[in-house]
């Protein structure tokens, strides 16, 4: 494992500016990941933060950022130009990166690479970690929110409680088999949306989702280079 280094940074967006922090790795790799919290919290969410700690220490650059809000077209709109100010910038030359969030910021995720993707020889997002998507809302089963993931080219991975009250096991699972890219879902058992599992500690549950994070980015650009 190696340091890495905690850059602030105030990302254009219209007439204001969005909170950002770049963790940047003694020695990058080749890719990055942008991250963002959900609907309530900012990007010091513990979740992003142990995150970031876990991928930036193994040569990640990271970008996390905050964007309050509830309304999903302006999240996505504020996503979308985190990462084109990443693409665009001068200082890290990246490969691809691969886009995330938890809950809310996964939603926003999901819609800024299915509208990047509708782009002509658009290739640089690599894939989408989707932290307890909120499917659906709770006890509304019957109004899914999976429209934009039929749309989505690049590689998926979804971390999720098995009791997640805002994505029902069966749900997802049945979403996942019709969507038409590689998809991945890994079940943190008995954990809710909030990824609290009775018996376990905060750090426990959040290393095991780190550590399923961090593989499934390393085959995929593994995969890449073969």
């Amino acid at each position: 494992m190696g340091d890495y280094t905690e850059v602030k940074v105030k990302i254009p967006f219209g007439n204001k500016y969005l909170d950002a922090i770049f963790s940047v790795p003694d020695k990058i790799l080749t890719h990055g990941v942008i991250l963002t919290h959900g609907a309530g919290g900012d990007m010091n969410f513990s979740h992003l933060v142990s995150l970031v700690a876990y991928l930036a220490s193994r040569g990640l650059l990271c970008l996390r950022f905050t964007c309050k809000g509830l309304n999903i077209a302006y999240r996505t709109k504020a996503y979308k130009t985190v990462v084109e100010y990443l693409k665009s910038s001068g200082e890290y030359k990246l490969s691809g990166v691969f886009l995330g969030g938890r809950s809310m910021g996964s939603r926003a995720a999901v819609s800024v690479a299915r509208q990047i993707s509708q782009d002509d020889n658009e290739d640089f997002i690599h894939g989408l970690i989707c932290l307890s998507y909120p499917l659906h809302q709770p006890k509304l089963q019957s109004k899914l929110r999976d429209e934009d993931l039929f749309f989505i080219k690049c590689p998926v991975l979804f971390v999720s409680g098995s009791k997640d009250e805002m994505c029902e096991k069966k749900l997802l699972e049945g979403v996942a088999s019709k969507m038409k890219t590689p998809k991945k879902i890994h079940w943190v058992e008995k954990a809710n949306h909030g990824m609290t599992v009775k018996g376990r500690t905060a750090d426990d549950v959040m290393m095991e989702m780190s550590t399923q994070v961090f593989s499934w980015i390393k085959e995929i650009i593994e995969q890449e280079y073969k």
